[in-house]
């Protein structure tokens, strides 16, 4: 199924004045679940585009307008999960959503995969990082694949706290100890799930694992789409794994922005970012507005798709809309209350913006604790009341030293974006598979 003949064509190009010949690949980008996901997917697909390369995208169908608006050929999942089935909105039994999100229709995704791979030749695979079973089917069809992790790292690092954690960067011994202990953790509860891999594995004729964190040796790059200088810093980096950036290009459904406060104002400016995904927000949400209701602020909230601002009760300091482009909004405000997506807390560290989080569930309390360790902003439960909310904003907005640290953590990031290698880091997989 997998094709060595010679590429279409190929183009040149110049760097530092040397004439290099650049082939011309073709890359199936595979996305999973919500917009989250697939924003910084199609980040990827435009550089690659603007590289020259041939890329499609495979999606849940109602990525389908977004992933057409962006330019690309969109191919639908056909035996995989789509929706809320492939995405659960219940978090909170985890091991439940693993068997249900990632695991169980592993072997649906793989098929999905190859089959793709074998309707239109492939050079490589670049997939979400949850789709373990994109991972199989690339390797059955003996096609490259990145796994590209806009998040924290699920695969465990060592020296840091593992994903879903919580935890800070360990400084004392016994802070290390307790890093590699919940690290071990997590690699044991992702074992609860090797006979399932394994099982999806055999059908496609390919080996078992002994672990299922050596899912990730199976990949020929894991390719950590974060910030470098945001992310807490390992002992060492595997041999394929690879830090490349934030990706972090609006989505299209979000272009549209009419500031809802006086030009004259002097009031400080907020935004209030929820979550893309089904969470369960909505009470979260309404806390958050009413404290912002009892402070002498302008704000936005964009609630997104899945909360219903019909059930809400705005004060009238509060805008609602379901969703606007944040960097140009965060152009207008000085703080951002956000549940703490990585992408959303990217965007506000690139503007200089100090952030409140109210960690909701999957990664979100690994970027607050990032946020929190770094000195750009502050932590509380999703529990917390409207009173502790309205505090912490006061002292966000007062205190000068959290604005400075997200301007310093900002220009870091920035930096990183212009340097990213993400493009070399896929051409250089393919080329070095054909040269093996």
């Amino acid at each position: 199924m997998y094709s060595l003949a010679p590429p279409d064509y190929e183009r040149v190009r110049f760097r530092f004045n040397v004439k290099v010949r650049c082939v011309v690949y073709s890359f199936l980008l595979a996305s999973w679940g919500t917009s989250g996901n697939l924003s910084p997917l199609l980040t990827a697909a435009r550089r690659l585009k603007r590289r020259g390369h041939n890329v499609r995208v495979m999606a849940d169908p109602a990525m389908q307008s977004e992933v057409a608006a962006a330019g690309f050929e969109f191919v639908c999942w056909r035996r995989a999960p789509i929706g809320i089935d492939a995405d659960p909105t219940n978090f909170s039994d985890i091991g439940d959503w693993f068997q249900k999100a990632v695991f169980g229709p592993a072997s649906a995704y793989a098929a999905d995969i190859r089959d793709e791979i074998g309707r239109i030749p492939t050079d490589a695979v670049v997939a979400i990082d949850l789709l373990f079973g994109a991972v199989l089917g690339a390797e059955a069809a003996g096609v490259p694949i990145a796994m590209l992790a806009p998040h924290v790292s699920l695969r465990p690092l060592p020296g840091t706290p593992p994903v879903t954690s919580g935890y800070v960067q360990p400084q004392t011994p016994e802070e290390r100890i307790e890093a590699a202990a919940a690290r071990e953790d997590w690699a044991c509860f992702l074992n609860q799930f090797l006979p399932l891999l394994n099982e999806a594995r055999a059908g496609l004729g390919l080996s078992g694992l002994d672990k299922t964190v050596d899912l990730f040796e199976c990949a020929d790059r894991y390719l950590l789409a974060i910030s470098e200088t945001f992310d807490f810093a390992a002992d060492a980096l595997p041999d394929n794994v690879r830090y490349v950036g934030p990706l972090l290009d609006q989505p299209n459904w979000s272009k549209g922005w009419k500031a809802p406060w006086p030009v004259d104002s002097d009031r400080p400016r907020v935004l209030v970012a929820c979550s893309t995904g089904a969470q369960g927000q909505d009470e979260l949400v309404q806390r958050i507005i009413s404290a912002l209701g009892t402070l002498d602020v302008q704000a936005v909230a964009t609630i997104g798709p899945h909360v219903d601002a019909t059930k809400l009760v705005a004060p009238r300091n509060v805008h609602l809309l379901h969703g606007a482009p944040h960097d140009v909004v965060m152009r207008e405000v000085c703080l951002v209350v956000t549940q703490g997506g990585y992408g959303t807390v990217s965007r506000g560290l690139i503007n200089g913006l100090p952030q409140l989080v109210l960690p909701n569930g999957r990664d979100q309390g690994d970027n607050a604790a990032r946020v929190v360790s770094k000195g750009a902003g502050l932590r509380l439960p999703p529990s917390a009341c409207e009173a502790e909310i309205a505090d912490a904003v006061s002292r966000l907005l007062q205190e000068p030293r959290y604005r400075d640290a997200a301007r310093l953590l900002g220009d870091g990031i920035k930096a990183e974006i212009a340097a990213s290698g993400l493009i070399d880091e896929l051409e250089a997989m393919v080329a070095n598979r054909r040269v093996a």
